[in-house]
């Protein structure tokens, strides 16, 4: 049996992991970047290009949001249609 020191120090432990994994699964749930920017980039030209910067600008918006639909309005997503290069061209697909 554990001693009566060491056990709220467990619980203690055993409480953060389980807070850490749910944040976790609800960061994931979230975001979905990867079957968004699939979708997204499914009838580009270059779609592994399209993909990776695709996965990129859904990273970096906090509501991972990617336009719906390989042509919809970028509009749609303020986050994504904001993100611009050094040469003031749109940076996500």
């Amino acid at each position: 049996m554990a001693s009566t020191k060491t056990t709220p120090l467990l619980a203690v432990l055993c409480l953060l992991l389980i807070s850490e994994v749910g944040m976790l699964m609800v960061e994931a749930e979230s975001k979905d970047c990867e079957t968004k920017c699939a979708f997204r980039c499914s009838k580009s030209w270059k779609p592994k290009m399209c993909h990776k910067t695709c996965n990129t600008c859904c990273q970096m918006c906090n509501d991972g949001c990617v336009p719906p639909g390989p042509t919809a309005n970028r509009d749609v997503c303020p986050c994504y249609a904001q993100m611009k290069t050094h040469g003031n061209r749109y940076k996500c697909p």
